[in-house]
């Protein structure tokens, strides 16, 4: 005779699946005051640690756990020696983490360096330059590393070479078509390294900024699109260590003002600045047979 009571069922087992830890936003200036005439370094830097921590996520057990007080501490001390540039900096963080805990297979590593001017040309007084943002991320897996540079918040504008017109229309078409109009952007864009043994990170950003600059500024844009691949087919082309390019380029519309109420006729010098809604246009360009897919890119918010 069966059992009235019902079978036990076992349910599925818990298990513990990928996971990182660390301290975020490490906020680092280091100054360089060994001759009279000072230099200035402003960062922001997280430390993501991947490893054996199992235990303290199922147990409570904190053994293997590297605290992120630590973590943080070693920020300040390795900048003692100087950053050098957000990449290398990155890589020393990486290189001792990985080399100082066996239990440590890798990790994330990320920062964010902010830019000053000299005032007037002075020694040690600074106006700090809110333009753009230079950006790195580093993944440490194992072996691989994958390393990823950027810049972002560089706004551009061009008061013409700029067109849109020959798109589709239908009922809830109101945009006109025009043949010379103001094009603007905040260039937000990270390239992948194909290696991490570059010569010259900064240098190298240098460089990167200036062709995507230059390709802005050169090409006859039929539309923001085009002009985005062309930046990145510009870095392309004169980087043959970067693989990819990704970009986000939010299309800050300049709509032109009907003077005619008030008299004045309007030939393209009057426009109003919209922040929103805005197109934002993004994409990857990379170099044919580059692998399309990195998991660096699974560590980076967003699109790019």
């Amino acid at each position: 005779m069966e059992s009235t009571e019902s079978a036990a069922v076992a349910s599925p087992r818990i298990i513990l699946g990928p996971n990182q830890y660390g301290k975020a936003e490490v906020r680092l200036v280091k100054t360089t005051r060994d001759t009279a005439r000072h230099s200035l370094e402003d960062l922001s830097i997280t430390s993501q640690l991947h490893g054996d921590f199992a235990a303290a996520h199922t147990e409570g057990d904190n053994a293997h756990v590297v605290a992120t007080d630590t973590q943080k501490n070693t920020i300040y001390a390795f900048a003692r020696d100087g950053v050098g540039s957000p990449e290398a900096f990155l890589l020393r963080l990486a290189d001792h983490f990985t080399s100082s805990f066996d239990w440590v297979s890798g990790g994330r590593w990320a920062a964010e360096q902010y830019f000053w001017n000299r005032i007037h040309g002075h020694d040690h007084a600074f106006s700090k330059d809110k333009s753009e943002v230079r950006t790195a991320g580093l993944l440490v897996d194992g072996a691989g590393r994958h390393l990823v540079a950027g810049i972002s918040g560089l706004t551009v504008l061009k008061t013409t070479g700029s067109e849109f017109h020959g798109f589709p229309r239908d009922r809830y078409t109101t945009l006109a078509e025009t043949t010379d109009r103001i094009l603007a952007t905040d260039v937000t864009a990270k390239w992948r390294y194909s290696d991490v043994d570059v010569p010259d990170f900064n240098a190298a950003y240098a460089s990167v900024r200036s062709a995507l600059l230059d390709a802005f500024a050169d090409t006859h844009s039929l539309a923001l699109q085009q002009s985005m691949f062309q930046m990145g087919r510009a870095v392309l082309e004169a980087h043959p260590g970067i693989d990819e390019v990704r970009l986000s380029l939010p299309n800050n519309h300049h709509f032109l003002v009907d003077l005619e109420p008030f008299g004045l006729d309007n030939p393209g010098e009057v426009f109003f600045a919209a922040d929103r809604p805005y197109g934002l246009i993004e994409a990857a360009v990379l170099r044919e047979g580059a692998e399309e897919n990195n998991p660096v890119w699974n560590t980076i918010a967003g699109f790019c």
